[in-house]
């Protein structure tokens, strides 16, 4: 039986109104990441965190949000996808507040252990939700999700920005925004799309990804994936502290690498499609890889902050045109479980974030920020050999349990 809508028939008012309310969560959770990725240097200084201990922490985040993510399943099945969203955004907000208000280690600990657990349920019931609308549609629409994440990383970027300039503080900056950020996600929680709407969309999506695909055709894009989180966490974690410390930059100004960052990811997100149907996928990810690769080099030769920042931004542009495209290849590969394959290569975006950030915390600890950018920008060139597999290829047949 096919799920959807007809083709160009325009979606019931309840799911459109369900489409706009998963939109709304994705951009504040976007705001959300921004607030806590940017102000990292003034977490260390509030905490007096050493540069040693900084990649454990940062590290722990992704481990967790991984366990929550896990969690997360066992509850979607008894509770639903929107009711854990609904639980989990506004406490998320909540452990955001807690590091801005703690002073010693052990509580910047338990804000950070919650933050991690809590970030991977969010992220698994938005992803959930997601799924299930699309299904419904009968249409690409994830897309307009990570676009609007794009864009509040772009919001709370400025957000902390202002901040910086006018010294308010983290208990100012992280309450003020978990009280405006807290009650617009319970709000947007009232419109979330539900079993009325959804029907079984989400339960088959959770049975197609766990059905039994073969690993061996997926692991070129799962390496992919990887190289490309582990960029994308050098930079949330390390753009910024690599302008105050590296590059000695104002707090205020560092902040406009993980802003031109994110700029450039939005940018691309919404002109990538069209690079891809003019050009072919493997041109597009050998360019967004090389273009990576060129912005960690100009990042790590930057002579100031400007030059950090265009790094920053170049790099941005280059790493948009990859994920996208690993996840329509994985769906090519295997067109009758693709949600599968896609929740499959999704776990190496945790993968990635986990080694990314210890790797570069580590080398610029033992030598420099400067040297610890070159390791990211070389595994991002180990992206141009795998471009191949994101070519069009006949479907595998996928091995049943």
């Amino acid at each position: 039986m096919k799920i959807g809508t007809a083709p160009g028939a325009a979606a019931p008012p309840r799911l459109r109104a369900g489409r706009a309310a998963l939109t709304a969560s994705f951009l504040l959770q976007g705001v959300t990441f921004a607030l806590l990725v940017t102000c990292i240097p003034e977490i260390q200084d509030r905490y007096g965190l050493s540069d040693a201990l900084l990649p454990v922490f940062l590290a722990a985040v992704p481990i967790l949000a991984g366990v929550g993510s896990i969690v997360s399943e066992q509850l979607v099945r008894r509770a639903g996808a929107r009711a854990v969203l609904r639980v989990v955004q506004p406490a998320v907000c909540l452990s955001l507040a807690c590091a801005g208000f703690g002073r010693t280690l052990w509580q910047l600990a338990l804000a950070l252990g919650a933050f991690g657990l809590l970030v991977g349920a969010l992220d698994a019931s938005m992803n959930m939700l997601g799924v299930g609308l699309q299904r419904r549609y009968g249409r690409s629409i994830m897309l307009g999700f990570h676009a609007a994440f794009s864009l509040g990383g772009i919001l709370g970027t400025v957000v902390t920005g202002l901040g910086s300039h006018y010294h308010l503080g983290l208990p100012v900056l992280f309450g003020t925004a978990a009280l405006v950020i807290a009650p617009l996600a319970v709000l947007a929680g009232t419109r979330f799309a539900g079993p009325a709407e959804l029907g079984d969309a989400v339960r088959e999506a959770a049975e197609a990804a766990a059905r039994s695909v073969p690993w061996r055709p997926l692991l070129p894009l799962c390496l992919a994936m990887a190289f490309a989180y582990i960029a994308d966490a050098s930079v949330s974690n390390y753009s910024v502290k690599y302008l105050t410390d590296g590059l000695g930059s104002a707090e205020d100004v560092a902040k406009l690498s993980y802003l031109g960052y994110m700029v450039a990811m939005l940018l691309g997100r919404a002109l990538g499609d069209r690079a891809v149907q003019r050009w072919g996928a493997v041109p597009v990810v050998r360019g967004g890889a090389a273009l990576a690769a060129l912005g960690f080099a100009i990042a790590a030769a930057a002579p100031g902050a400007a030059a950090g920042i265009t790094g920053f931004t170049v790099l941005g542009f280059g790493i948009c045109a990859i994920i996208p495209q690993v996840f329509a290849a994985g769906g090519r590969l295997l067109p009758d479980d693709s949600d599968a394959a896609v929740a499959r290569l999704n776990l190496f975006n945790y993968v990635g974030f986990l080694i990314g950030s210890p790797l570069v915390g580590a080398i610029a600890d033992a030598s420099s920020y400067r040297w610890a950018l070159l390791a990211p920008m070389l595994l991002v060139l180990a992206v141009l050999p795998l471009a191949d597999r994101f070519a069009p290829a006949p479907a595998l047949v996928p091995a049943r349990a």
